[in-house]
C-alpha cells in the first residue's frame, strides 16, 4: 500500500475548487451571493467569451478591510459563522467560506474593495489564490472583484467547457436566479458589452420576472398563501399555458434557489386532472420557513435541501397553488391568426372603402419579377376589381364541387333497383349530381379486414381467429421515426413566411443555438433574437407551425438532459421529438384512405412493436378471449 501523506494546501485549495467551480455560471453564483450577503442594493454584472477571460462583479454593499480582504482569499474564511450553533439556522447565502479560495486558485484575480468612512481602498492582484500585489487605491464604497483567465493553470478542465455561447447563457441564468431571488435588489447584466438584464430593485417579484421573462409572464397566477408558520408568495401559470417540459419551473427556498423532488411533486399535485398529458407547469414559488426548519448544508453548492418537516412543506406548496387555481379564471382568449393576402376570398366585402392611389401610366412589365409588398397588396387588389366573364350553368355546377371527394372502404351490399327520376319542370336548371363516391379497394390478397376506428384513436382490424387494436397516434410516430433515422440526409424543411418567436429560459436557448448544425439536420433553421427567444425561420415539413414551437422547446430539454451523450444518441432523442409532434394525434379525424394506409404497414411489418418513447403500437384480442367474457365457452 501506497504512503499517506498530507496534501499540499494548492492541491487541496484545486480540489475544492473542482467542489464549487464547475465552470463560470458558479462563480458568478457565488460572487452574487457574496455581494448580497454584504447589504448591496445594486450589482452590475460583466463578462466576456462566456465568462472564461473577463468576469466581473461590482456592488455597494459594506465592503472590506485590508485585513478582511487577505484573508478572505483562505480557506474556510468567513465572515457568517461563528459557532457550530450557527450551522442550525444559515440565514446567509454564502456560509462555507471556501468560494473565493477555490475560486482565486484556479485564475488571476484583481479586487478593489472600501468600507463605508474609510479614506481609501485596497487593491489585491492574486495569480492561482497567491496575493502578488496590494496597495491603497481610491475607489468607491463596495466591492469590485474581476476574474480573468479562469482555469488557466488547470488545462484538463478547460475540455469539459462548451462554447461561449453556451457558457455565456448559463451566466445568464445564474443571474437571473438570483435576480428572482431577490427582487430588492438592482441587477445590471452586460454580456460582450452589450446589456442583456436589468431589474428595477424594487422588491415587487412581478416586477422583476417581467425583466427577466418578458410580457409572457403577465398572464401568470398570482400566489399568496400561509400553512402553518410557512408562507409561499410567487406565481404559477394557467393550466391552459403549461409547457412542454419542467424547465421553466423556479423554486426558492429562504431567497435561496434550489431544486427538490418533493416541491416539484407537489406543484404538479396541484395540476391533477387539469393537464394534457406531456404539459409541466410554469411556476416561480418563494417558500419562507424558519431557519431550523431546513438544513442547506447537504450539497457543495448548496442547491439541494433537506425540511425538517416534509409533510407540512408538501401541503403548504400543493394546497397554495390550487388555491391560487380555483380563484383565477382559465378560458383561453380566442385568437385568429392573420389570413394572407393569397388566402382571402375574392367575395369577402370590403368593410371600409379604401383610399388607392392613381394607377401609374400603362408599360410592358415582364412575366416575372419581383414586387413590394405595397406592389402586391396594389396587383391583389386590381384582380379582386377587375371584371369577371358570368359563368354558365356548367362551370357554375363544377364551382360548388367539393375540393376533396369522400373515400370510403367499400362493403358488400345488395343490388338496388335505380329510383325513379322525377320530372324536371321545362326551362329549369338540371339539379346537380352528388359527387361519385371514389371506392378504396383493399389491398390484394390481404389475409386482414379493418373494421372500423374506436374513439378516433385505435383502429380495429379482424385477421382469422384474432382481433387487432392498432394505436394510431404510437403507429405512426414509429413509421415516421424509422424513416427518419433511416434517412441520413438533412430532413425536408419548409421555410416560413413568418418567423415563429419561441421564449424559453436562457440555458435552452443557449443549448438551441449550441447546436444549430444538428437542428439543421432535422430540418431546423433558428436564429437568436434575445430576451431569452429564439426565432425559428424553417421547420420540418413534416411539422405543423403550430407543433413548432412547442417541438422546438422540447428539443431544448432533449439536449439538455442528454448533453453527455453521445452524438447519435441525442439525435435520436431528438428524431423522438420531431417524429411524436408530426405524427396524427389520438382524438383527430383521419381520412379513411390513411387510416388503411396505416393498418397496412402495421399488419405488413412485424417490427412495428412499440413507439419511439416505448408504448405498445398493437395489442391482441383473441375471438376465445372474446367468447370467454360473453360465457359462450
Amino acid at each position: 500500500m501506497p504512503k499517506i501523506i498530507q496534501l499540499t494546501p494548492q492541491i487541496a485549495n484545486l480540489i475544492a475548487a473542482g467542489e464549487v467551480v464547475e465552470r463560470p455560471a458558479s462563480v458568478v453564483k457565488e460572487l452574487l451571493e457574496n455581494a448580497v450577503d454584504a447589504g448591496a442594493s445594486q450589482i452590475t454584472v460583466e463578462l466576456r467569451d462566456g465568462g472564461m477571460t473577463f468576469l466581473r462583479v461590482t456592488d455597494n454593499g459594506c465592503g472590506m478591510s485590508p485585513e478582511d480582504a487577505r484573508t478572505a482569499f483562505l480557506r474556510h474564511a468567513t465572515s457568517k459563522l461563528r459557532s457550530a450553533e450557527d450551522l442550525a439556522a444559515i440565514t446567509t447565502m454564502g456560509f462555507r467560506g471556501e468560494a473565493l479560495a477555490a475560486i482565486a486558485s484556479v485564475s488571476r484575480v484583481d479586487l478593489l474593495t472600501k468600507t463605508a468612512g474609510s479614506l481609501a481602498g485596497v487593491s489585491l492582484h492574486l495569480e492561482a489564490g497567491t496575493v502578488t500585489e496590494e496597495a491603497e487605491a481610491g475607489c468607491p464604497e463596495g466591492t469590485t472583484i474581476l476574474i480573468r483567465d479562469l482555469f488557466f493553470n488547470t488545462p484538463a478542465r478547460m475540455k469539459f467547457m462548451k462554447s461561449d455561447s453556451v457558457e455565456g447563457s448559463r451566466c445568464a441564468a445564474a443571474i437571473q436566479l438570483q435576480a428572482l431571488a431577490h427582487p430588492s435588489v438592482a441587477i445590471r447584466f452586460l454580456k460582450d458589452g452589450k446589456e442583456a438584464l436589468s431589474t428595477p430593485g424594487t422588491g415587487d417579484l412581478g416586477e422583476t420576472a417581467y425583466s427577466v421573462y418578458g410580457r409572457d409572464w403577465a398572464n401568470m397566477v398570482k400566489v399568496e398563501s400561509r400553512w402553518e408558520g410557512y408562507s409561499l408568495t410567487g406565481f404559477v401559470c394557467r393550466p391552459s399555458d403549461a409547457r412542454p417540459s419542467r424547465g421553466m419551473q423556479t423554486f426558492f427556498v429562504n431567497d435561496r434557489p434550489v431544486k427538490s423532488k418533493l416541491l416539484t411533486s407537489a406543484l404538479e399535485e396541484a395540476y391533477r386532472n387539469q393537464l394534457m398529458v406531456g404539459k409541466f407547469p410554469m411556476c416561480l414559488l418563494h417558500l419562507r420557513l424558519p431557519p431550523g426548519a431546513v438544513d442547506v448544508n447537504v450539497h457543495p453548492a448548496k442547491t439541494e435541501v433537506k425540511f425538517l418537516n416534509e409533510k407540512a412543506v408538501y401541503d403548504c406548496v400543493q394546497y397554495g397553488v390550487l388555491g391560487a387555481l380555483n380563484k383565477a379564471p382559465d378560458r383561453p382568449e380566442l385568437r385568429f391568426r392573420p389570413q394572407r393576402p393569397s388566402q382571402t376570398p375574392q367575395s369577402s366585402p370590403q368593410p371600409a372603402p379604401i383610399q388607392r392611389a392613381p394607377a401609374p401610366p400603362a408599360r410592358k412589365e415582364p412575366f416575372y419579377r419581383s414586387m413590394t409588398a405595397e406592389e402586391f397588396r396594389h396587383f391583389s387588389q386590381t384582380l379582386q376589381d377587375a371584371p369577371r366573364a358570368r359563368p354558365d350553368a356548367a362551370s357554375a355546377a363544377a364551382s360548388k364541387l367539393p375540393l376533396r371527394q369522400n373515400v370510403t372502404i367499400p362493403q358488400p351490399k345488395e343490388p338496388e333497383e335505380p329510383a325513379a327520376k322525377s320530372p324536371v319542370p321545362a326551362g329549369a336548371p338540371a339539379p346537380e349530381e352528388p359527387p361519385e363516391q371514389t371506392a378504396l379497394p383493399m389491398p390484394e390478397a390481404a389475409p386482414w379486414r379493418l373494421v372500423g376506428e374506436l374513439y378516433r384513436t385505435y383502429l380495429i382490424v379482424e385477421q382469422g381467429e384474432q382481433a387487432y387494436l392498432i394505436d394510431k397516434h404510437a403507429a405512426h410516430e414509429r413509421i415516421l421515426f424509422d424513416r427518419f433515422r433511416a434517412n441520413q440526409e438533412p430532413m425536408a424543411s419548409q421555410t416560413l413566411l413568418t418567423p415563429i418567436p419561441c421564449q424559453m429560459s436562457a440555458e435552452e436557448a443557449g443549448i438551441l443555438m449550441e447546436n444549430r448544425a444538428l437542428l439543421g439536420e432535422l430540418g431546423f433553421e433558428i436564429e437568436e433574437f434575445g430576451d431569452n427567444t429564439v426565432l425559428l425561420r424553417q421547420i420540418p415539413m413534416d411539422l405543423s407551425e403550430a407543433d413548432a414551437a412547442e417541438a422546438a422547446e422540447s428539443l431544448a430539454a432533449d439536449l439538455l438532459r442528454g448533453r453527455r451523450a453521445k452524438g447519435e444518441n441525442v439525435r435520436d432523442e431528438l428524431l423522438h421529438t420531431v417524429a411524436c409532434k408530426a405524427a396524427i394525434k389520438a382524438g383527430w379525424h383521419t381520412e379513411e384512405r390513411e387510416l388503411l394506409a396505416l393498418a397496412e404497414q402495421v399488419m405488413a411489418r412485424e417490427d412495428l412493436k412499440h413507439c419511439p418513447h416505448g408504448r405498445p403500437i398493437c395489442v391482441t384480442l383473441s375471438k376465445k378471449q372474446l367468447e370467454k367474457q360473453f360465457k359462450r365457452t
